[in-house]
């Protein structure tokens, strides 16, 4: 079976959350497979680093994105346009926890307004700019891929906003899917559990179980979660994987732990 690194030396992705963690490996995948890679996030600096660890080849553009900013995600996506002509796949993975550890009944709004804010609405600002410039630019169509989580199947224990958020991109990623056939736009999903991220440091210590427990979990090489996004984003368009589950095989979600 091809791993795609042929057939995609002339497309353009959007990589939101390329900074660190997923977004960062994905990126990484994609420009060693021979993409031009537009790379957004909050942080400059961090996405200059991305930049520079991507080492030969032309220097992957730096655009610094809040994806809940409209404004500032239709810059992202006309500087893509500007800089490449087109955008080929929408890697739809910035996302926030929000504050960690602090029960439903004492979680602030701003908090919860600031997790929703990035996660959902950032998500849904940046695909509706991809269906805009995917609509119009010849040859027509592309591909979204939204970082899910486990969370969009079973919550973890005080994960209300991040949780909530994540069950409802499984529905953005339905609409889209639906709404995107008539302008040969396919949208699937990636759901990770446990990639080695920074923001998975904390699984080797111990986190807490449903059971109240407090249990070390297993994690798993982040660049696999990559070379599932690289195979999806390869297929020819008339091919899609709706949903894909990506996770550390011993830990615990299925079954009752």
């Amino acid at each position: 079976m091809s791993d795609g690194r042929v057939s995609v030396v002339s497309k353009v992705a959007v990589v939101t959350g390329a900074g660190s963690g997923v977004g960062r490996a994905v990126a990484l995948e994609l420009l060693e497979a021979g993409w031009s890679v537009v790379l957004a996030g909050r942080r400059e600096e961090a996405l200059a680093e991305t930049a520079r660890l991507a080492g030969g080849g032309p220097p992957a553009p730096v655009v610094p994105t809040d994806v809940a900013d409209p404004e500032r995600v239709d810059a992202l996506f006309a500087a893509a346009r500007e800089r490449f002509g087109r955008v080929d796949l929408l890697f739809n993975n910035a996302g926030s926890f929000g504050p960690r550890g602090v029960p439903l009944e004492d979680l602030a709004y701003e908090d919860w307004r600031s997790v929703v804010d990035t996660n959902l609405t950032g998500a849904f600002l940046c695909a509706q700019a991809a269906f805009r410039l995917m609509r119009d630019q010849d040859p027509r169509g592309g591909r979204i891929i939204n970082n899910g989580s486990l969370s969009a199947h079973v919550p973890r224990p005080d994960s209300v906003a991040y949780t909530a958020t994540k069950h409802a991109i499984t529905g953005l990623t339905k609409s889209l899917s639906l709404d995107g056939r008539r302008y040969g736009i396919a949208c699937g999903q990636i759901d990770i559990g446990n990639a080695a991220t920074e923001m998975t440091e904390r699984m080797s210590a111990g986190v807490p179980q449903a059971s109240g427990e407090v249990v070390a979990e297993p994690v798993m090489d982040v660049a696999d979660v990559a070379r599932t996004v690289r195979h999806m984003a390869s297929l020819p368009l008339e091919a899609n994987v709706q949903f894909a589950t990506v996770m550390a095989t011993a830990m615990p979600y299925i079954g009752r732990g």
